[in-house]
């Protein structure tokens, strides 16, 4: 059974940095657009970043942009991202996510992602 497990949450302050990973098991991912999602208390899923299958595309919303990086290791079915200069606005729960289709573009939209993770805690104190 394909499963996705995210790690490396935390408790940070303001201008710290966390690195999530997203490992696979059960079935390789590395044919497939990933992406990392989060939610905060009180607010709707949005789309944080996401990679194609190679890793030579990625695009994020405007908000991250110059601050996080995603990136993939194929090699041990794994998805990062890296997170710099956090803001208390990051806060919320982040979740990776696997696209349906092999060989797909970069996609922001939640539409046609079909494998999440449960999710790690991101908190960042002023």
């Amino acid at each position: 059974q394909a499963q996705l497990v995210e790690s490396g949450g935390g408790l940070v302050q303001a201008g710290g940095s966390l690195r999530l990973s997203c490992a696979a098991s059960g079935r390789t991912f590395s044919t497939r657009t990933m992406a990392w999602f989060r939610q905060a208390p009180g607010k709707e899923r949005e789309s944080v970043a996401t990679i194609n299958w190679s890793g030579s595309s990625t695009a994020y919303i405007d908000s991250v942009k110059g601050r996080f990086t995603i990136s993939r290791d194929n090699a041990k079915n794994t998805v990062y991202l890296q997170m710099n200069m956090l803001k208390p606005e990051d806060t919320a729960v982040y979740y990776c996510a696997a696209h349906t289709t092999d060989w797909g573009p970069i996609t922001l939209t939640p539409r046609g992602y079909a494998y999440w993770g449960q999710g790690t805690q991101v908190t960042v104190s002023s």
